[in-house]
């Protein structure tokens, strides 16, 4: 007996235990979120409590570019990766062989990725993506100059990396006569 085809669609309790063992639902009957959108809603939310404290406070749609450059410097105190000043003995040293006093500040893949959830969480939000102050020319540029000195100081390059061409196929087998034999290339 199929139970998916006989289960009335009206029982809420049949439904229910359907979707939950199928594992559709999560315990309290929604999909609970990823971890992707829990990021962008603690981001979103530690993004607004930065417009309350600000001094005047600011509102969602009197945000602009430059808030968001704010916004990044504030955030560079609690950063974890060491960046070398341009006077230090290891500006450039991937692996400097002792500690510095250089401060610690965040990363560039870091303040990527975090514009990246806050420019969809404006977005979601209700703001317009034409007027998106995550999207604008100033932070784009700071992010770009961030990689630069971040790539120089810690001797890391952040060049793209490129993408190999996919081997082209070989022939395998041809037949002649009843016999097998097999061709192929080699690459080099």
């Amino acid at each position: 007996m199929d139970l998916v085809s006989s289960a009335p669609a009206t029982n809420p309790s049949i439904a229910s235990a359907l979707a939950i063992g199928t594992g559709i639902q999560g315990t309290n009957g929604t999909v609970p979120p990823s971890r992707y959108e829990n990021q962008k809603r603690r981001d979103w939310n530690t993004f607004c409590q930065y417009l309350r404290n600000h001094r005047p406070p600011l509102t969602q749609p009197m945000c602009s570019g430059a808030h968001v450059l704010e916004f990044l410097r504030y955030l560079d105190q609690f950063g974890k990766t060491k960046i070398h000043n341009h006077n230090c003995p290891y500006f450039g040293v991937p692996n400097p062989p002792a500690p510095c006093p250089c401060p610690l500040r965040q990363a560039w893949g870091s303040l990527d990725a975090l514009i990246g959830r806050l420019r969809a969480a404006y977005e979601e939000h209700g703001g317009r993506p034409e007027a998106n102050p995550f999207g604008a020319r100033a932070v784009r540029l700071y992010l770009r100059e961030v990689r630069d000195f971040q790539s120089k100081a810690r001797g890391v390059s952040y060049d793209k990396k490129r993408k190999r061409p996919k081997p082209k196929p070989t022939p395998t087998t041809s037949t002649t006569s009843g016999t097998s034999t097999s061709s192929s290339a080699t690459l080099p």
